[in-house]
């Protein structure tokens, strides 16, 4: 029986149940100190003056640098799929208008 070889630096990941739907955000807050990077993740809801950290994700430097290089890709992998995403990109904080009316009671 010949033995399988498995490729080098191959990564056996594994996603339980409770992570696989993944968590919605919004919003990004990144900050970082000289030792590392630590990224907010949050969802901001209409009407709702208070937002709230969904997920913290802290980072090295070099993990920061591996994971923007990896987004880049991703994204001109992406436009080159659907088309160019479009927005007000270098203007700061997006504006969060989700066009409801105002909750009354």
């Amino acid at each position: 029986m010949a033995e399988e070889k498995k490729p080098k630096n191959q990564v056996n990941i594994e996603l339980p149940e409770e992570l696989a739907e993944g968590t919605y955000s919004n919003l990004a807050i990144i900050s970082h100190s000289h030792s590392e990077f630590v990224v907010d993740f949050i969802r901001m809801m209409p009407n709702v003056p208070k937002a709230k950290v969904k997920s913290r994700i802290v980072l090295t430097p070099i993990h920061a640098k591996r994971l923007l290089k990896a987004l880049n890709d991703n994204v001109v992998k992406f436009e080159a799929q659907y088309g160019k995403i479009t927005g007000p990109s270098d203007q700061g904080l997006p504006t969060m208008n989700f066009n409801t009316p105002k909750a009354q009671a």
